[in-house]
């Protein structure tokens, strides 16, 4: 099938490649000069593990190109994914200036060269609620009727985006269009040969349906987090309370572990726009209010421990582990570390951090305002503790020797409870966690 990717963020930029992978020929369109240079001279543009290599094949095989010209995309494919960027207003709603914009130039470009052939236009980006209507109507101010509008959300992962792509839970695909639920239904049954389901609706639920589930995502980090809280008010230890939960088939085990908030470019956003959303339609969803209110109080807990160890912090060197808002990726938006990193910097502490991916992006959220490590341990010289905000693997099993004889203190607090507090005290740290007693 041929189809094209308008914007190749880390949401276009995955679905093209794993597009090209089973067979479609795909061109990808995107607007910055810098950013396809590099892809037309097979650079991958984000850190996704497990991409770089299937990119470099399709490139090869001549099944994924780059280009700036969306004319071009438009007249010479039959699918047009909108993978563009939805950045959270001021008011927390989505902002749809770049899918509208993309909307009226295809528009444009269909009635100025007489496309007869049928078009669908599938929106992939995260949108609100009634947005395919929006898209449609831009596209038909130019006389344009041949033409159908999919919703169609990603639930991409960041870190596992590959696999979620190439062997997706459910594909979820909203039309009021028989026929081009059929194409899409084409399009995608080579990812679920193992019976998983492609789930379709209308529009609107389909809109619905992406923020729901990340919202509802969101609530489960926040209830564990805001239950951490009191398990260490009352002696409780998170990590059983989470087993003995998660054990419960009502409930399940994933995204129940407690932590210092969740961060991203996804849950933030999609939270708050459901927020502004239902509010607008007269049916505010107040929970979510309070999910976003605590996941920004839960980014400073750890902070607030440090603070209570120390009392004044003016002058500490603390060492940092872990900059993205989770392992397996760059991404720093929203991420707990820009929160809790300047707050030590407005209380006068010095910090040295270590990320495996992240350096490179946390220079544009933090600056020259820390140092950087070449490594984990090179991070630890002169500092009086060590935070840790990012689970990494390599960061689960370390030499605590060399940890001990680097750090000024045996002093840990750990954002994210990757070490055991039986351990910890074995080992002879003062240990700070989430949810779980204090070890010294």
């Amino acid at each position: 099938m041929d189809l094209s990717i308008i914007g190749t963020g880390y949401v276009g930029l995955v679905s093209g490649t794993c597009f090209a992978e089973m067979g479609n020929n795909v061109i990808c369109v995107d607007n910055h000069p810098e950013k396809l240079k590099k892809l037309k001279n097979a650079e991958v543009t984000i850190y996704e593990p497990g991409l770089e290599i299937i990119f470099s094949r399709n490139i090869e095989k001549k099944r994924l190109s780059f280009t700036d010209d969306l004319k071009h995309a438009v007249l010479n494919t039959e699918v047009i994914f909108l993978c563009l960027p939805t950045p959270q207003g001021e008011d927390g709603s989505a902002d749809l200036q770049y899918v509208l914009r993309v909307a009226g130039d295809i528009g444009k470009i269909m009635k100025e060269n007489n496309v007869k052939e049928h078009k669908i236009i599938v929106n992939k980006s995260t949108v609100p609620v009634g947005t395919a209507q929006l898209v449609e109507n831009e596209i038909k101010k130019y006389g344009v009727s041949n033409f159908d509008i999919v919703s169609n959300p990603e639930f991409l992962r960041e870190g596992f985006a590959v696999d979620d792509f190439m062997k997706p839970d459910r594909i979820v695909v909203g039309s009021e269009s028989k026929s081009a639920l059929e194409k899409m239904r084409e399009l995608y049954e080579p990812f679920v040969r193992q019976g998983n389901p492609i789930v379709e609706m209308n529009t609107a639920s389909s809109e619905v349906t992406k923020y729901a589930a990340n919202s509802y995502l969101a609530m489960r980090i926040t209830y564990m987090n805001e239950l951490a809280n009191f398990c260490e008010a009352v002696g409780a230890n998170i990590d059983l309370v989470r087993k003995g939960m998660g054990t419960d088939t009502r409930i399940g085990k994933r995204f129940l572990f407690a932590g210092i908030g969740y961060g991203g470019s996804c849950f933030p956003k999609d939270v708050n726009a459901l927020i502004k959303t239902s509010a607008d339609k007269g049916s505010p969803i107040n929970l979510l209010t309070v999910v976003d209110k605590m996941n920004k109080a839960q980014k400073k807990v750890l902070f607030d421990k440090v603070v209570k160890h120390f009392g004044n912090i003016k002058g500490k060197h603390f060492a940092v582990w872990g900059l993205a808002f989770k392992p397996n990726t760059d991404d720093m938006r929203e991420a707990p570390s820009v929160v809790i990193i300047n707050e030590l910097l407005k209380a006068g502490a010095t910090v040295s951090a270590y990320d495996p991916a992240a350096v490179e992006t946390s220079k544009f959220y933090l600056k020259e305002s820390i140092t950087y490590a070449e490594n984990e341990y090179d991070a630890l010289k002169n500092a009086d503790a060590l935070l840790i905000f990012t689970e990494w693997n390599e960061f689960r099993n370390p030499d605590f020797d060399k940890i001990s004889s680097t750090l000024k203190n045996k002093l840990i607090f750990d954002g994210r409870n990757i070490f055991a507090t039986d351990k910890m005290k074995e080992l002879g740290y003062t240990y700070y966690s989430i949810g779980r007693k204090v070890v010294s």
